[in-house]
């Protein structure tokens, strides 16, 4: 058994949330998970993930669009992303900490395009 600290997450910031990554493939062949944190009224970048996501509200309320169903998400109460739908997760009225669990490998791509191969999911 693993126990993981705060100290032991590998912080990465980007699209103005910071994600703070405990398990990916440096420790975990199966999973990936990481602590998010989104600031109050942040905007989120539409994107459609290559596998599905859970995303469970720590603490805080989130707005989370998932193939244009706007969805208010709020503490203990968790989003299911599938594969290949556009998700948008904006910030509520504060900071909001979500949980967000998926498989390694996962990759996102943007409306234009571009595909990102999030370090936290890899």
């Amino acid at each position: 058994m693993s126990v993981l600290g705060a100290a032991d997450a590998v912080r990465f910031d980007a699209h103005g949330s910071t994600f703070a990554s405990y398990v990916a493939s440096r420790n975990s062949t199966q999973l990936c998970a990481w602590k998010l944190t989104v600031p109050a009224g942040t905007r989120g970048v539409a994107h459609r993930p290559s596998r599905d996501e859970v995303l469970l509200v720590l603490d805080g309320t989130l707005h989370v669009t998932i193939d244009g169903s706007r969805n208010r998400v709020e503490q203990g109460n968790v989003a299911l992303v599938r594969a290949g739908a556009e998700v948008i997760v904006d910030g509520g009225p504060r900071e909001t900490t979500v949980w967000v669990t998926t498989t390694p490998g996962l990759t996102a791509t943007l409306n234009d395009g571009t595909q990102l191969t999030p370090p936290w999911a890899q």
